[in-house]
């Protein structure tokens, strides 16, 4: 049996650690997690607003989570966060709507409701669904399971808001 010296452990060792080092170093890094995005980054969306009488709006618009002002429903946050869907602030639906109607001109209301902290969008270019329509919200052709200010949308997203008949 032979021996080893402690001298050419260290040196085994060194090697072992400059080889990990080096292999490291130029392995491609493929399989990483993409970054995540800042909170609150502006994303640009396509947004389409169809009411009763065809497209109200139908285009691309940059949006961020931001404050929300509907005449029925007052000023609230619109970021993500509401009603704690979320930790970080970030990109809505409703608040990509709010930069749609700006963009284009239209309005749009919504009554706030503190116990979802959120809006239910009421009316959109003058077309106010009552008992017998209501404005429903899609992202990527699903429907939302939250309110609009709650849910995160991203780059490349299609936002939906559809004037839809109540089943009864």
């Amino acid at each position: 049996m032979r021996k080893t010296s402690t001298l050419s452990l260290g040196r085994r060792a060194a090697l072992v650690v400059s080889a990990l080092g080096l292999a490291l170093a130029v392995t491609p890094v493929a399989d990483a997690a993409p970054a995540k995005a800042t909170a609150n980054t502006a994303v640009k969306v396509t947004v389409t607003v169809k009411g009763p009488n065809g497209n109200v709006f139908n285009g691309s618009v940059t949006t961020k989570g931001h404050s929300v002002t509907t005449a029925s429903g007052g000023t609230h946050k619109c970021d993500g966060t509401n009603n704690e869907a979320n930790t970080s602030a970030g990109p809505t639906p409703t608040a990509a709507l709010d930069d749609a109607a700006k963009k284009q001109g239209f309005t749009w209301d919504g009554s706030w409701y503190p116990s979802f902290d959120d809006y239910f969008v009421t009316t959109i270019g003058g077309h106010n669904g009552g008992n017998a329509y209501y404005w429903n919200i899609a992202v990527n052709g699903e429907a939302t399971q939250v309110g609009g200010c709650q849910l995160h949308i991203k780059a490349g997203d299609k936002v939906a808001f559809t004037w839809t008949k109540i089943n009864n």
